[in-house]
């Protein structure tokens, strides 16, 4: 299932790593996963019931074929 956030929504959140870097909605591999994932770290942020789960403690590490972007 496709990522359905508010797109004003996904206009403001962003990676809480240090580079604030924003978010796009899926997966390089899976652009339909339900996560979000860093445009700059490529750490990926799961969604869990509608809600994203912005901490880094909870993060999918990126993988390293896609980190960067």
């Amino acid at each position: 299932m496709a990522v359905q956030l508010d797109p004003q929504l996904m206009e403001i959140l962003a990676c809480p790593s240090d580079d604030h870097a924003p978010l796009r909605a899926g997966t390089p591999a899976d652009p339909d996963a339900d996560v979000l994932t860093c445009t700059e770290c490529g750490r990926g942020f799961p969604i869990v019931d509608g809600i994203p789960v912005l901490l880094l403690d909870e993060a999918i590490p990126p993988d390293p074929a896609s980190a960067g972007g």
